[in-house]
């Protein structure tokens, strides 16, 4: 019986860097994934014509993936910390509650972008069992130049738990993460394809595999 999976993004590229392998794996095993975009660019501060190439870039990527569904909230991108947590809450319980996710992938809550520390807070407040009944598990994965830019030095930081082989995914993952050409570029700039593979080695190691994406394990309810 296939799964809904629920992938929480703050911004387009997000569910690339963080899970595009394990995105790919999910969807050929037959399972349900919805992307969840909760903010898109501001049009006062960009103009037309980079604001249509996003929505462009959103469109392809979505072809390549072939996703159950995408829903973009109307959110803009790094002002989530002006927005109460309430609305933001409210926006993201009701795609819960019409697509009842039993898995869902959030943001690393220590994410150097401020975006992705509200987009976990608010996700976590709808995956409590008694409100939303169809979650299973939640992990959070972790994305480059913000997961490894963390500045806090209080932070644990980003100690994966769970692995993904993701070695057949690979160059598909990079394929579809060069769709955001503003969003990655030539090594050493921290979005480039040499960072993605080593990255993917790197964990990959970690758990016995060519390749493979990390997450952590938040919780797991036992059925």
């Amino acid at each position: 019986m296939s799964k809904n999976i629920m992938i929480v993004t703050p911004h387009p590229d997000d569910e690339t860097l963080g899970c595009g392998g394990t995105i790919l794996k999910e969807i050929a095993k037959g399972n349900k994934v919805h992307w969840l975009i909760v903010t898109k660019m501001n049009d006062q501060i960009f103009d037309k014509k980079q604001v249509q190439k996003r929505q462009r870039e959103i469109e392809q990527v979505n072809q390549e993936y072939q996703f159950t569904n995408v829903v973009e909230l109307p959110f803009f991108a790094a002002e989530l910390d002006t927005v109460s947590v309430g609305t933001l809450v409210e926006a993201i319980s009701k795609e819960f509650q019409i697509i009842h996710p039993e898995i869902v992938y959030a943001p690393y809550r220590s994410d150097a972008h401020s975006d992705h520390k509200v987009v976990y807070d608010a996700t976590m407040a709808c995956t409590k069992w008694f409100r939303y009944p169809s979650v299973e598990k939640v992990l959070v994965y972790e994305t480059l130049s913000e997961t490894d830019f963390i500045m806090n030095t209080d932070a644990n930081g980003f100690r994966p738990n769970v692995f993904i082989d993701i070695t057949q995914y690979l160059n598909k993952k990079i394929e579809i993460m060069k769709i955001y050409e503003s969003e990655i570029s030539d090594h050493p700039f921290p979005r480039s394809e040499k960072t993605i593979r080593a990255l993917a080695t790197l964990r990959g190691a970690a758990a016995g595999v060519t390749a493979a994406e990390a997450f952590m394990l938040v919780k797991e309810r036992v059925l």
